[in-house]
């Protein structure tokens, strides 16, 4: 089959790798109809994260359709058309069945690369990285999902591919994102990014019933998106002196409600910090450039809550004394998808969340590393670039 592999930092081939193939009893085999691009995935395309080997396969956002399951598999069947959250569950551990299905203790075979940094290992992954299980990713024709029963879920009738494909990764991050916020009406809630997640999380917030949503970022086809959209206010941090004042005077002198950071350790800003926070990861002494989570940190109003959702390393320079004297609470995750499938199913079926408006770039497998480039630099007004093997 034909597959969009990782041969080193910055270096991407389509080339042929061998098919995947059942191992388990419990596995199912999708044919994939529709993957995409994601921000975390340029971490290690970056080699800000470690554990890429050549060859590797990566990408986990996909939907498609069953062409194979293992003899142990009752509830999926071939001809299923199913998305699958990116995170993989057993749906027996602990934690999978206090639904926090990304830190299933059953799904990565690799647990012990990840004890030194962690203490505890996640979930797996679908192609991203080895201490994340090492399995083989959905930028592919084929691709191998453990505990089909568990992670495969039938689209309904009446949701396209490209809607139902947003919900294996963006729509379930920033639903989960919005979701920590404890949303009750009236609130502000402010958001750090406006890519595939931090889009999702300033929608679904307003779902959940925010009375007013504010996206920050510098993209100006994005900020535009939002606003059109779900009738966000936004803010181009490059346009005002200091993104905390901007926020203050826009509540009054209070600060939001709840912040959500839906950027990561690739974060930009402007200013010392901006430029500090760059040296050190360029010299590879520090692996985030985190001014957008220092910003919600110091922005976020007293008693508060800082919703985190980008992706950091080993961040130093960290605010604690800020989170404790405004008794802000933090709350923060890899998503768990399977929790909220079928929420999402039912905001698509009801016509309040369409999130195909995030494909900008619509194009076939083998133009994928075309796809990151543009991605990856912000071209062409790119918030999202879907492949079709």
């Amino acid at each position: 089959m034909r597959a969009l592999c990782w041969n080193g930092v910055n270096d991407l081939k389509v080339e042929t790798v061998d098919d995947p193939e059942l191992v388990n009893p419990h596995d199912v085999i999708v044919q994939v109809r529709l993957t995409t691009t994601c921000g975390s995935d340029l971490h290690f395309i970056d080699g800000y994260l470690p554990g890429m080997r050549e060859g590797d396969v990566f990408g986990h956002e996909f939907m498609g359709e069953v062409v194979d399951v293992g003899p142990e598999v009752t509830d999926t069947r071939v001809g299923d058309r199913v998305v699958v959250p990116s995170f993989i569950g057993c749906n027996s551990c602990r934690y999978c069945e206090h639904d926090l299905y990304s830190v299933c203790d059953t799904t990565n075979p690799n647990a012990e690369l990840q004890q030194a940094v962690f203490g505890y290992p996640t979930g797996g992954i679908y192609g991203y990285t080895h201490p994340f299980g090492g399995y083989q990713g959905s930028h592919a024709q084929y691709i191998r999902v453990p505990f089909g029963d568990v992670n495969c879920f039938t689209i309904p009738e009446g949701i396209t591919d490209e809607q139902a494909l947003f919900l294996s990764d963006a729509v379930p991050t920033g639903l989960m994102g919005a979701d920590f916020c404890d949303i009750s009406p009236g609130d502000t809630i402010a958001v750090w990014g406006s890519g595939g997640v931090g889009l999702m999380a300033a929608h679904t917030a307003r779902l959940l019933g925010a009375d007013r949503v504010i996206v920050i970022d510098r993209y100006s086809e994005r900020l535009a998106l939002a606003r059109r959209e779900f009738g966000a206010e936004t803010i181009d941090y490059t346009s005002v002196d200091s993104v905390l004042e901007a926020l203050r005077e826009t509540t009054g002198g209070r600060g939001p409600d709840a912040c959500i950071d839906a950027v990561g350790m690739e974060g930009h800003g402007t200013g010392l910090q901006q430029l500090y926070d760059r040296a050190k990861q360029l010299l590879r002494l520090e692996s985030d450039r985190a001014t957008p989570l220092r910003e919600a940190i110091l922005s976020c109003r007293k008693g508060g809550i800082v919703s985190i959702l980008g992706i950091y390393g080993l961040r130093d320079k960290f605010p604690m004394g800020v989170v404790t004297n405004k008794s802000l609470t933090i709350r923060t995750a890899q998503q768990h998808g399977q929790r909220y499938m079928p929420r999402m199913f039912d905001y698509i079926q009801q016509g309040d969340l369409d999130p195909s408006y995030l494909i900008t770039h619509d194009m076939p497998l083998e133009k994928a590393v075309r796809g990151y480039e543009v991605f990856k630099n912000k071209q062409e007004g790119c918030v999202r670039a879907v492949f079709r093997p």
